[in-house]
């Protein structure tokens, strides 16, 4: 089993949410309209998702060093991005090595259509839980930020193994609780998350699917 990181909380934590007042806007509509992965959830009200998901150079840099420094990657390598949006983490990257060989892939074709045009190529719509288009071992790292945690129960099974499979290395990074204000919290605010566990459900899953990459999680206090 690999380690727990701490790449993407602080990024995490530099954002202001009103729990209570998602909760009660209306929050059934919305879950729905954001789980349909469209412009609403990227770039519409933020009632919906993000409120706006634009490029901010430098944003994503912090977390794409120091995954490259972690993992030892070079102009050389190969990273795959499972869940990878707009794939403007994928893009900061490559900006840091230009060689680098990057994939990715996103259920929201909207994701894809208004990510980084120097990188679109990369990109494919593609399930997480459905079999990878890739071969054994095909990349030197394997990350997903923020999707498994969209997965019912039956799909991480699939995801995981897919990700031990064609990856190297991997490293995963989805939303848990350690206490029941956490967790309330993570209720409220969540908008496409099917799996609510903690960090210890989280960690017994991965060793029971055979994950043996890294791992962080994000919580919302």
């Amino acid at each position: 089993m690999g380690q727990l990181r701490n790449f993407v909380t602080p990024l995490h934590q530099a954002t202001k949410r009103d729990y209570l007042a998602r909760m009660v806007d209306d929050k059934v509509h919305c879950m729905k309209v954001a789980k349909e992965y469209g412009s609403d959830y990227w770039d519409g009200d933020r009632r919906y998702g993000y409120g706006g998901y634009s490029y901010m150079p430098g944003r994503w840099k912090p977390v794409a060093d120091a995954l490259i420094k972690q993992y030892r990657l070079t102009d050389t390598s190969s990273v795959l991005d499972v869940g990878c949006g707009k794939a403007f983490l994928l893009y900061e990257m490559k900006l840091l090595l230009p060689g680098l060989r990057i994939a990715g892939f996103d259920i929201s074709r909207y994701g894809i259509d208004n990510s980084k045009e120097a990188i679109k190529d990369a990109l494919i719509i593609h399930n997480a839980q459905d079999k990878y288009p890739y071969s054994d071992q095909e990349f030197d790292l394997v990350i997903s930020l923020g999707c498994l945690h969209n997965l019912r129960f039956f799909e991480l099974e699939s995801a995981l193994k897919e990700i031990e499979r064609v990856g190297k290395q991997g490293y995963v990074m989805l939303e848990s609780y350690r206490n029941e204000q956490e967790l309330f919290n993570l209720q409220c605010w969540a908008l496409t998350c099917e799996s609510f566990f903690d960090e210890d459900e989280w960690v017994w899953l991965y060793k029971h699917f055979g994950y043996c990459g890294d791992y962080e999680f994000i919580y919302f206090k």
